[in-house]
């Protein structure tokens, strides 16, 4: 693989970190785009450690200015951005009553609006050039909601509507800029830590929970693959068949399973919250549940094996049908 310049948004914790990371091993040129100095720092210094080069960026990707001035230094300092990452995000925990609407307008801001922010820029730079790929890191919540979460579910729900209309605009002008999605499974991060939470027990994922290093095995793929979307994982497949099969019952099911299932027995400590402000420390890319966390998904590897297995199966179709015609052959002859 060439040495790429990638821009990646959230990069110092969580999915982002494990992103940067899967791309300084192939010796790309990273602008991390982060609101927290001390993550920064780190994950510039690990990118390099690792054989990449870096560039922080302190951004808020609320901001579309800022965004854009991000973008004008990366193409000034690392050079024409290639790929553009889209995973900054923000989330609270808590029932759609019992949450403001400054925290409604923040989370959305920042989950939703950041993606269509750093998609703009984005193809302010690569249109002209009539290449790159874009990949908005999205999740099974993108299609199927669950309580509790209701301004993440709603902003990841926007991000695919926006990103399958801005997709047939690009077909359209005949672009060779390529726009996917990755659609992730619950994972080990740390925002369950730093998200804010309203329910006085602790935040986790819903089981089964995979590592973020999965997440961005995915996304280093899909910024190749010219797939249209990639869904990471069978708790991700399962549930997007679902919800197009059985909405309703889906609805009753997640409403009797998915409060306790957010919900660890450990009571919340007083803590600060990133929704915000940055929350200070590096937190790095695993969150506190890597005892139950999968570091592999079977789908993904059959995603990735997909022209091997298409070829596999045409390879066996075609022996059975084969073998079938001989046998009826055999038997039409006269005795």
């Amino acid at each position: 693989m060439p040495a790429e310049t990638v821009v990646i948004t959230g990069a110092t914790a969580g999915v982002g970190r494990a992103t940067a990371r899967a791309f300084a091993r192939h010796s790309a040129r990273i602008g991390l785009l982060a609101r927290g100095a001390d993550r920064l720092n780190a994950a510039a210094a690990e990118v390099r450690e690792l054989g990449g080069e870096a560039l922080a960026l302190p951004c808020d990707v609320a901001d579309a200015d800022a965004v854009d001035s991000a973008a004008d230094a990366v193409e000034r300092q690392l050079g024409p951005i290639d790929i553009w990452i889209n995973n900054a995000m923000a989330t609270i925990f808590a029932p759609v009553a019992e949450i403001t609407p400054e925290e409604y307008r923040r989370a959305t801001e920042v989950t939703y609006l950041g993606c269509v922010w750093g998609t703009m820029a984005a193809l302010k730079r690569m249109r002209p050039r009539n290449h790159g790929t874009i990949v908005q890191v999205g999740s099974a919540l993108a299609y199927r909601s669950i309580p509790l979460q209701a301004p993440y579910c709603g902003a990841k729900h926007a991000i695919r509507g926006f990103t399958d209309a801005l997709r047939s605009e690009l077909i359209h002008d005949n672009s060779r800029v390529h726009l996917t999605m990755v659609q992730l499974p619950a994972l080990n991060t740390p925002q369950f830590d730093w998200a804010r939470n309203k329910m006085g027990w602790r935040p986790q994922p819903v089981p089964p929970i995979f590592q973020p290093e999965v997440a961005a095995e995915a996304i280093v793929f899909a910024a190749h693959a010219r797939r249209r979307e990639i869904d990471v994982a069978g708790p991700t497949v399962e549930a997007i068949i679902a919800n197009k099969i059985a909405p309703g019952l889906l609805d009753w099911y997640l409403a009797r399973t998915c409060y306790d299932g957010q919900l660890t027995d450990e009571p919340e400590p007083q803590r600060s919250d990133n929704l915000f402000t940055a929350v200070p420390g590096d937190f790095a890319a695993h969150g506190r549940f890597d005892a139950a966390a999968r570091g592999f998904s079977n789908e993904l590897w059959l995603s990735r094996q997909r022209g091997w297995v298409l070829a596999g199966i045409g390879l066996i179709a075609g022996a059975a049908a084969g073998w079938l015609s001989g046998r009826a052959s055999r038997r039409a002859l006269p005795a």
